[in-house]
Formats: C-alpha cells, structure tokens, sequence
C-alpha cells in the first residue's frame, strides 16, 4: 500500500524550510501532495496559481511529490485524495502551540487524519514565508530563504 502525506499551508511564498521538510519526509512517504489553501487570515502576496505554479517548479523532476491549490477546510482535502496523515514543519514552540490546536480539529473532523511533525533544522528555523515577504518588499536579497533557482520575481 502506498504512504502517501499531505502537506498543507499557504505557502506564501514556499521557502527554503518548506522544501527541506518536503525533501526530507520523502524517505518516509512514497507519495507527498503540497497542498496550497486559501488562508482567510492571510492577505495573499503570491496568487494561489502561481504559489502552486512555484512549488512545481521546485520539484519538477521528483515524480513523487505534486501540488495543488484547494478551498475549504484541510480534513475534507485530506479526506477527498484518500490520505490520512498530515505532513507538518515545525520551527518553534509558537508553531507546536498553533499546530496542536489544529490537530485537535482536524481530529474532531476526521478521526483516522494523523499528523506526522518534522523539526525544522536549526539553520532554516528563522525562515518564514512572513519574513521573506517582508525582505523582498524591501528590496533585500532573498534568495538563500528561498528554494535553489527561484526569483520571486518570477511569480509576482
């Protein structure tokens, strides 16, 4: 039987941490779905389209990993493609804080949804999709929070 993980946020922009988790959780799935949800807290920077065009671009050639834009809520996502468990990255104790309160409610959704945490490493801890929106809006560089090869340019 294939195990197979979601892996859900806004990504907004897909980072340098988002791809190394990704990249790292494929020894222990055989397929990961990148899951791209509208967010209502959040105020896109990158449309949905061109999130999800960006995350395939990071991992074209990896037959194992797809991604895809959905609306609603990430236990009826998970429930439509036939997966049980989540994929989620955590940097901090504030990410470990949100992210249980998540669980708890995709549980009561769907009890059989598992989440699967992964430790972001020391050294990509400090990269947020929300730091990166703030260093490109004022100009710096941010090419080494972001996947190898990706200029945000590109996708604006």
């Amino acid at each position: 039987m294939e195990k197979k993980a979601i892996f859900a946020g806004s990504f907004d922009p897909f980072t340098a941490g988002h791809e190394h988790i990704v990249r790292r959780a494929l020894c222990l799935f055989d397929r990961i779905i990148i899951g791209v949800g509208y967010n209502i807290k959040k105020k896109g920077f990158l449309t949905t389209e061109n999130r999800v065009r960006l995350i395939r671009d990071v991992f074209r050639g990896e037959p194992r990993v797809s991604a895809e834009a959905y609306e609603g809520l990430t236990a009826d996502f998970c429930r439509r493609r036939g997966v049980k468990i989540l994929l989620r990255g955590l940097r901090s104790v504030d990410d470990f804080e949100s992210d249980r309160t998540i669980d708890a409610v995709n549980k009561r959704l769907d009890p059989e949804i598992e989440t699967f945490y992964l430790f972001t490493d020391p050294h990509l801890g400090a990269i947020s999709s929300a730091v990166v929106k703030e260093l490109y809006v004022h100009g710096a560089d941010t090419a080494r929070f972001l996947p190898r090869g990706i200029d945000l340019k590109e996708y604006l």
